[in-house]
């Protein structure tokens, strides 16, 4: 007898699906530890490394719905991470800016994921993890 899915464990698109879900799993313990959700590691990173910057533009460019961003916005400024005040190029725009806090958060989270990416790839040569990061980038189709 023939193991469960078979035909499906062979796809590329689920041995990714899987691997992306282990990954995921992965980042969101080591954030956890640090009291950030996936979805506000991902803003708070944009926001440190963007921002100021406009709440749409933001949410454009982490594809995440304005909606769902709202509350991450919410919850990141209830927590004094980031700060949201009117764009001084558009008043009708709120931008949102990264906090000392923020900051300070985000440099404890990044060696915290990193962590998790190393136990992601732990199996990996430097070699393989270096070829398997630009089949991953060609693949996404992302420049990286």
């Amino acid at each position: 007898m023939s193991a469960p899915l078979s035909a499906i464990r062979v796809l590329p698109s689920w041995l990714l699906g899987r691997a992306a879900a282990h990954g995921r799993a992965l980042v969101a313990d080591a954030l956890a530890a640090e009291g950030l959700k996936l979805w506000h590691h991902v803003a708070l990173s944009a926001v440190c490394e963007l921002g100021p910057i406009a709440q749409a533009e933001l949410g454009r460019g982490i594809r995440l719905d304005p909606k769902d961003l709202v509350g991450v916005l919410n919850d990141l400024q209830a927590a004094g991470l980031v700060v949201r005040e009117p764009d001084l190029r558009d008043r009708r725009k709120n931008a949102v800016s990264v906090t000392d806090e923020g900051r300070r958060l985000l440099k404890r989270c990044e060696s915290a994921v990193r962590a998790a990416n190393d136990e992601l790839l732990a199996s990996f040569s430097a070699v393989e993890r270096e070829q398997f990061m630009g089949l991953l980038i060609r693949i996404s189709g992302t420049d990286g």
